[in-house]
C-alpha cells in the first residue's frame, strides 16, 4: 500500500511536538483546525474539523488513538477522511514520532493505508503535496513558541 512520509528537524522538545497534535489551541494556531475532539488515551477519539460554516464542516479527519506516549509517539488508527465533495476514505493510519537528537528533535509523520481508485489517487496526491508544507508550518510554529 502507498504511504506518505515526511521528516524535519526542529529546535523544540519531542513532548511539544506530540502536544501540538493533541492540544485544541495549538492545533488551531499551527494547522488551522477549527474544532477538535481528542481523548488523550489509548482507545480515545481523535477528530479534527476545518472550514466550518453555517452549512456544516467541509473537511474532517477522525480516528482512534492506538499508541500514545507524550514523550514522543502518537499513532492514530482507523483514520478516516471526510470531504463534502468526495466519498468517505479510510481506514488509514497516521503516525507522529518525535525523537531528541542533540539540540534538535527529529519529527516524522507517516500516513498510510491508501487504497486504489480515482478518489484514493486524488487524496494520496493531495496528502503527498500537503504534508511537507504542514510539517514546515509545524516546525516554524514550534520554534517560534520555544523562543
Amino acid at each position: 500500500m502507498k504511504k506518505v512520509e515526511t521528516k524535519i528537524k526542529a529546535k523544540t522538545s519531542p513532548q511539544k511536538v506530540i502536544r501540538a497534535f493533541l492540544d485544541d489551541k495549538m492545533l488551531k494556531e499551527w494547522w488551522g483546525v477549527e474544532r477538535s475532539l481528542i481523548d488523550r488515551r489509548v482507545g480515545g477519539a481523535y477528530a479534527l474539523a476545518w472550514d466550518i460554516d453555517e452549512g456544516g464542516m467541509k473537511y474532517v479527519s477522525t480516528g482512534t488513538i492506538r499508541l500514545y506516549n507524550p514523550k514522543g509517539l502518537l499513532v492514530i488508527e482507523k483514520f478516516v477522511y471526510l470531504n463534502y465533495e468526495k466519498p468517505i476514505l479510510g481506514p488509514m493510519s497516521l503516525t507522529i514520532k518525535a525523537e531528541r537528537q542533540n539540540d534538535l528533535t527529529n519529527i516524522y509523520i507517516c500516513q498510510d493505508g491508501y487504497k486504489e481508485g480515482e478518489h484514493w489517487n486524488w487524496y494520496y496526491e493531495a496528502v503527498k503535496e500537503a504534508w511537507p508544507i504542514v510539517i514546515k508550518n509545524l516546525k516554524q510554529y514550534l520554534e517560534r513558541e520555544t523562543m
